[in-house]
């Protein structure tokens, strides 16, 4: 019988990690970090991990809620994958329309772009985080999964935390390693990180709804194959 339990916490703690590490690689997290660590002067590491600790708030802080608050009732009634598709259908659209705004005001987000460069707060990349993880949390189906499977193991209070927390851990891995990647880079290395940051300040009245739009296709290609 130990042997069964033992067994059986192994395979949760080994579907914790796993997950976590594939879930960690998400281009809407990863891809933001890359742009603050090209950032100029110390304030880059601080960014860093700002953004960072804004993305494991929101995404722990809902994990938490759903595992031991009153949105463990939902963990329990997983929604079809239809419904799941027209979600995805609508925050497609909806960020087509955000995608549109960008491009509308493409010229002012350059020049306040332009204005800030090499002045990075330590507030904005934190929101950043969080926005970001709040705005991907209703779709988040892998992190689901394993709240759900946490919820069901039978495990204390303070083991299903320890769980959720240990997610989160391995989710904001890669942003940590970014983060001391560019502690660790030498005077060349940040030198040309800072470039490539000055170059994207320049563009970023074209990159942001880019990007917005790139994701907006893909869920709405998703929802709509789907359905």
């Amino acid at each position: 019988m130990l042997t069964g339990k033992l067994a059986r916490v192994a395979a949760l703690l080994g579907l914790v990690l796993a997950v976590g590490l594939v879930d960690s690689l998400n281009p809407s997290t990863v891809a933001p970090a890359l742009y603050l660590a090209a950032g100029a002067g110390a304030g880059a590491g601080r960014s860093m991990l700002a953004f960072a600790a804004g993305a494991f708030a929101v995404y722990a802080g809902g994990g938490l809620v759903l595992v031991l608050g009153p949105g463990r009732a939902l963990l329990s009634h997983r929604p079809q994958p239809h419904t799941v598709h027209l979600l995805e259908l609508c925050l497609g659209a909806a960020l087509v329309a955000v995608a549109v705004v960008l491009w509308l005001v493409r010229d002012h987000v350059a020049r306040h772009a332009a204005r800030n460069q090499g002045r990075v707060t330590e507030r904005a990349p934190f929101l950043l985080g969080a926005v970001i993880m709040a705005a991907e949390l209703p779709t988040a189906l892998p992190y689901f999964a394993v709240l759900a499977a946490v919820a069901d193991s039978g495990r204390s209070a303070v083991e299903e935390i320890l769980l959720v927390l240990l997610f989160n851990v391995m989710f904001v891995a890669p942003l940590l390693a970014i983060a001391a990647i560019r502690a660790l880079a030498g005077t060349r290395g940040r030198a040309a990180l800072e470039r490539s940051r000055q170059r994207l300040d320049r563009h970023a009245g074209v990159i942001a709804p880019a990007l917005v739009l790139a994701i907006a296709v893909v869920l709405l290609v998703i929802g709509g194959a789907g359905l």
